[in-house]
C-alpha cells in the first residue's frame, strides 16, 4: 500500500480524482454494468414473486371464505 501512495504522491490532484476513476470505468464498466443490472433484475424477480404470492394467498382465502367464515384455528 505504501508503494501506490508514494507513486500518487507527485502527481497533480485531477489525476488521481479525475484521470484514474475516468480510466477505472473505462477498464471495468461492462463488469460495473452487469453486476449491477443482475442485482436489479434479482430484486426486481424476488418482488414479482412475493407480490404474486402474497395475490395467490389472497385469492384463496377470498375465494375459500366466501361460504363460511372460517377462525383463526383453520390456519
Amino acid at each position: 500500500m505504501d508503494g501506490i501512495r508514494a507513486m500518487f504522491e507527485g502527481m497533480p490532484w485531477w489525476v488521481k480524482w479525475i484521470a484514474v476513476p475516468l480510466l477505472a470505468l473505462l477498464v471495468f464498466g461492462g463488469v460495473i454494468t452487469t453486476v449491477l443490472g443482475t442485482l436489479i433484475a434479482l430484486v426486481f424477480k424476488l418482488l414479482l414473486f412475493v407480490a404474486l404470492v402474497g395475490g395467490l394467498i389472497f385469492v384463496v382465502k377470498k375465494f375459500s371464505g366466501a361460504g363460511s367464515k372460517s377462525s383463526s384455528r383453520d390456519w
